[in-house]
């Protein structure tokens, strides 16, 4: 389940509701995402208040953006949330999709590559095996709880990405807007050839889309308005000609034969992306994750 980080006014009761709820559910991750020129709550701050909020729950960040981060200071903030959270932490990692992030930063848009990322991602991972990146008296710390550092995930839905990724990543943690599983499937498949031919471990395969519950246009529209809110990058009219057909929204036998074909391509986790904070929402995924 996605923390509801995208939605207006939050405070933080609403924030430690849900992750309460989330950790007291049946879900096996809790996820949030990251974005700089807009008005969710920092990534790394977030992670220390989910640490001390949740005891159970595996933390998923889905994704963060090396590009936007020192690599140093990134790989010591989430050593930081990893100990803090009794090893729990996950970290998935994207390029991102918007220029005004990087320009808001003052990061350069021509690393917004996988090159980019990855080259960040090496430093990160020299950091957490406890090696010095400068001459200094003491590595940088504190060690991760996770030997090696926390899982890596890459948020990526393109076969070149992911194949590339097979050398430095432990799965997947990618985004399906049209509910494609068919589509879903190959990209799987793409990712299970490319770690065999890396010599690694099968990878772990998660997905995500947007979710409403309700009668089939009050939950469509919800869908819709979320849309609007977080895509602002995109002209309306292009979300708009999207939000039809991207996510999910409907009642909760629906969702649960959604989810189990997602389940029979292989899939080890869908991550549930909210679309209002309303508590209730989550209360009905958490009935229908139940029933898996």
């Amino acid at each position: 389940m996605t923390m509801p980080v995208m939605e207006p006014d939050l405070n933080a009761a609403v924030l430690e509701n849900w992750a309460r709820a989330i950790d007291d559910g049946p879900f096996s991750s809790l996820c949030w995402g990251e974005r700089i020129a807009f008005d969710n709550p920092d990534n790394l701050t977030l992670l220390g208040a989910l640490a001390a909020w949740t005891r159970r729950v595996r933390l998923l960040t889905t994704v963060i953006v090396p590009q936007l981060h020192d690599p140093v200071m990134l790989a010591k903030a989430l050593a930081t949330g990893d100990v803090l959270c009794g090893g729990r932490l996950s970290v998935g990692v994207g390029v991102g999709g918007r220029h005004e992030d990087y320009h808001a930063v003052g990061a350069d848009p021509a690393t917004q590559t996988i090159r980019g990322m990855a080259e960040r991602v090496a430093v990160m991972k020299r950091v957490w095996a406890g090696e010095k990146i400068t001459e200094s008296v003491l590595p940088v710390g504190p060690s991760p709880v996770q030997p090696g550092g926390p899982p890596l995930l890459v948020g990526s839905i393109g076969p070149k990405t992911i194949e590339r990724a097979a050398e430095w990543a432990d799965g997947l943690a990618g985004t399906t807007l049209d509910l494609d599983i068919a589509k879903q499937g190959e990209l799987f498949d793409v990712a299970r050839r490319a770690w065999a031919q890396a010599g690694k471990p099968k990878p772990h395969l998660v997905t995500s889309f947007w979710f409403a519950f309700g009668a089939p246009a009050q939950a469509r529209a919800q869908v819709h308005r979320h849309l609007r809110r977080y895509m602002n990058w995109i002209p309306a009219e292009f979300v708009d000609a999207m939000a039809p057909m991207t996510g999910w929204a409907g009642s909760e036998d629906e969702l649960l034969d959604v989810l189990r074909e997602f389940e029979q391509i292989g899939t080890d986790e869908v991550q549930l992306i909210p679309t209002s904070d309303d508590v209730d929402q989550l209360r009905r995924a958490a009935d229908v994750a139940a029933r898996l």
